[in-house]
């Protein structure tokens, strides 16, 4: 599993990389949001998301399943910001604030998108708290990319990637 780590961020960066090749004075109408049609202005959109998996590079036994609930506003130029809560590998209860963007139109495949996002995590705390870099008080920095499919206008599938420790795997609804 250790060798499949560098191979999933090497994809997760070769797919995110031409999206930051995006001109930055590109109006959002024109980003390809899923389910807006080109001309028309778009607007913020709230997202609801769920987590009933994550799968760990490593093997450890004292991994437990993690599950995952969040909130996220989009802007009309793809930045987003939002928070989540969640049971940690160790069954800890956890959150996560943090802020990103949504990368749109840099595959062949209009559904096809990208997002980061970088923020502040809590809950990796006791015997745990090396398990996460940079850990002070059970608080340190976090850091995901994954990359999503916009199944509809409102419905979408993602897969992070959570540093080396493994891949979460979402589903989200949007709503005004």
């Amino acid at each position: 599993m250790r060798s499949l780590a560098p191979a999933v961020a090497a994809g997760l960066i070769w797919c995110v990389l031409p999206a930051a090749a995006q001109s930055p004075t590109e109006p959002a109408a024109t980003l390809g949001i899923p389910g807006v049609p080109a001309g028309v202005p778009e607007v913020g959109r709230w997202r609801a998301a769920f987590s009933p998996y994550a799968l760990h590079f490593s093997g450890d036994s004292e991994h437990k399943p993690v599950v995952l609930l969040g909130l996220e506003r989009e802007r009309p130029d793809g930045i987003v910001w939002g928070a989540s809560i969640f049971s940690n590998s160790f069954g800890q209860p956890s959150g996560y604030v943090y802020g990103g963007q949504r990368l749109y139109r840099w595959s062949p495949w209009d559904p096809l998108y990208g997002e980061w996002s970088a923020g502040l995590l809590y809950g990796y705390v006791g015997q745990y708290k090396n398990k996460v870099p940079l850990n002070y008080k059970g608080f340190s920095p976090g850091i995901t990319a994954g990359i999503g499919w916009q199944f509809t206008p409102v419905f979408a599938g993602e897969v992070h990637l959570l540093g080396n420790s493994g891949l979460l795997f979402s589903v989200s609804i949007d709503f005004p």
